[in-house]
């Protein structure tokens, strides 16, 4: 089991707030931004929320779905640290060779974790849910490194998702007014 990280949230926050007026992929517009990228790029940043995913990885997970493109580096690193197989999940089924929506072991009939960088709205993450379902998985739940939805809302309970969030928007907020 994983020790909680006190400084995740502070080097979190640093290495990847922007502020400016940024359209989401919701097409809301915010003024602030986690660029997600700017700490998956950091190995040592990446390992330390990988490391806090495990403990909210449910212990019967068959797959870990890391959705396209900031889940993939994610699930890759959870993955290594727990051995249980990834799933690479596109936006949309490639059009050529295997015309795959989910690269990797078939997912019928198994457990799927999915893995993912942000959440604000849940919309990829809904797509990509009822893509898998309809392919025979199990989908019951979704890991994440920020959860930046409105606090005490879950943007997934239309689709019967719990939200399990290394970090929320509001711990993140925490340390930038506390520093």
């Amino acid at each position: 089991m994983t020790s909680p990280d006190p400084d995740l949230a502070r080097d979190i926050d640093a290495c990847c707030r922007l502020t400016g007026e940024f359209t989401l992929r919701s097409g809301q517009v915010a003024p602030e931004y986690f660029d997600k990228y700017l700490f998956e790029a950091q190995p040592g940043l990446l390992v330390r929320v990988a490391q806090q995913m495990v403990d909210l990885v449910p212990d019967e997970t068959e797959l870990l779905g890391g959705l396209e493109l900031g889940g993939v580096p994610i699930a890759t690193m959870v993955s290594s640290l727990t051995g249980r197989p990834a799933l690479f999940v596109r936006k949309k089924a490639k059009e050529y060779g295997t015309c795959k929506l989910a690269e990797g072991p078939d997912v019928a009939g198994r457990r799927v974790t999915l893995i993912e960088d942000v959440i604000t709205t849940g919309g990829a993450v809904r797509d990509a849910t009822r893509a898998l379902r309809e392919a025979g998985a199990v989908v019951e739940l979704v890991v994440c490194a920020i959860d930046r939805s409105p606090e005490g809302q879950n943007p997934l309970a239309d689709v019967g998702l719990e939200v399990r969030p290394v970090l929320t928007k509001a711990e993140l907020d925490a340390v930038r007014a506390s520093g």
